[in-house]
């Protein structure tokens, strides 16, 4: 049965005055998921989920406590705000938390510019088991797939409320559709797999099932017969599918909660060159139908499109309003939270400066190195920046892709790799991290 979250919200506020708090903030979230897996052309697993939850965090002078449920009964609000201001008055204080000033707050937005809810009515299981059949035929197909391990297709629907004792109070929808194959191909010890996704906030925007299935088909039948490249240090291509981990790392850095702890490998660099000229990381919370969009944070402050990164030179940090405070700056408004704990922060959509060759080109011109299309695992130091990941794509040798590789290691510094980056062209626009495939001059590859 649906809920009216604002007044959930409202519920969780009074509560937690009643129970002796000094000031609250609460969020409500309703959901539907719908998640269908096919095998052989058959059902094999089906899930759906329906549910509500709450959390409430209330501020006792400087000291703070966090409390969530999933039930939203009278009686439990009750006992859960109690419970709460119970842990907060032993809870140590910190000098830097409080909820926004009133000012500070955002007002008269208009949610439905942002199209985060496709009207469309949600698909019936059958309609995304015939998606996820339709993947698992296309990918089957394709000679050289000796079977799919996984096909599947996907359906959800949530709604947020916050509210604050400061008087904020707002909400929005969101909807999401999605399917995705995995397909292995070769036999025995020589078997490769890849996969192929897409999801997306309007349903009719989704690509057609037979084309993921074809498409991870046919990565996973370019993968047979890889083997270790050689070692040595070569240029090393990060293909558009997980090129955003590179500015992902980036993004990680400029938190605000590392940079406070001082736990950062770019602790130092604000006003310094971390990308080449004419570069630059763009955060735009206000793009239509994207997932990482956001008219207000996790504190009621209104987000707005900024440059992390403008011709090279990093400009800010990410912000909430604790960690604003401890570094004497102010918020960017980039606090984010769930129902079970409190706002901390985190980045909305993201976009790299896009270059003017193809990936195509910048094979080409690599001449001889590694194009990278997975990573494996991860040895990063958060203070130091030095990377070492587990690596497969193809071996380029005279600007072209001489074979497939696996079981091989890429390794360097991330302030050398950022600052040599090439992009390419080929960024989706339609994702929430919008990263071309990026070109890296050099890395320590081991191989054979």
């Amino acid at each position: 049965m649906p809920h009216d979250l604002e007044k959930l919200t409202f519920a969780l506020l009074d509560a937690a005055k009643k129970a002796g708090a000094g000031s609250a903030d609460a969020i409500a979230v309703q959901g539907t998921s719908v998640s269908i897996d096919v095998h052989k052309g058959a059902l094999e697993h089906a899930e759906r989920s329906e549910g509500v939850d709450i959390g409430l965090r209330v501020l006792i002078g400087q000291r703070q406590a966090n409390v969530s449920a999933s039930d939203t009964r009278d009686d439990t609000i009750r006992t859960l705000a109690e419970r709460v201001v119970s842990m907060a008055k032993e809870a140590p204080e910190d000098p830097y938390i409080g909820l926004a000033d009133p000012d500070q707050l955002a007002s008269g937005w208009d949610v439905n510019a942002l199209e985060l809810c496709d009207p469309t009515e949600e698909p019936a299981p059958d309609q995304l088991q015939a998606d996820a059949i339709e993947a698992e035929e296309a990918a089957l197909a394709v000679q050289g797939v000796s079977q799919v391990q996984a096909a599947s297709a996907s359906y959800s629907a949530r709604q947020v409320h916050l509210a604050a004792s400061n008087g904020f109070s707002g909400g929005y929808a969101r909807t999401d559709r999605g399917t995705s194959c995995v397909a292995i191909a070769g036999e025995g010890t020589g078997m490769e797999r890849d996969y192929d996704s897409d999801v997306r906030i309007f349903q009719n925007e989704l690509r057609a099932p037979s084309d993921i299935g074809r498409t991870a088909a046919e990565r996973a039948v370019k993968r047979i017969g890889a083997r270790k490249p050689a070692t040595g240090n070569y240029p090393v291509l990060f293909d558009e599918r997980i090129s955003s981990s590179l500015i992902g790392h980036l993004l990680g850095a400029v938190n605000g909660a590392a940079i406070a702890r001082g736990s950062s490998w770019l602790k130092d660099a604000l006003g310094q060159k971390v990308l080449a000229n004419g570069l630059s990381v763009i955060e735009d919370p206000h793009r239509p139908r994207a997932s990482g969009s956001r008219l207000f944070d996790a504190e009621g402050l209104p987000t707005q499109k900024r440059a992390i990164v403008e011709d090279g030179v990093l400009t800010g940090w990410t912000l909430d309003l604790a960690n604003a405070r401890k570094l004497g700056m102010t918020s960017t408004a980039n606090a984010a939270r769930g129902t079970s704990s409190g706002p901390s922060p985190s980045n909305w959509n993201i976009s790299l400066t896009q270059g003017d060759a193809t990936r195509a080109d910048l094979i080409r011109d690599m001449g001889t190195g590694l194009l990278v299309t997975s990573l494996i695992g991860s040895t990063i130091n958060p203070t130091t920046g030095d990377y070492s990941r587990g690596a497969s794509g193809f071996w380029i040798e005279n600007g072209e892709i001489a074979y497939p590789v696996n079981e091989c290691t890429i390794a360097g510094n991330l302030r050398e790799m950022l600052l040599s980056l090439t992009p390419a062209n080929d960024a989706r626009p339609w994702l929430s991290r919008v990263v071309p495939s990026i070109l890296l001059e050099r890395l320590t590859i081991a191989g054979s």
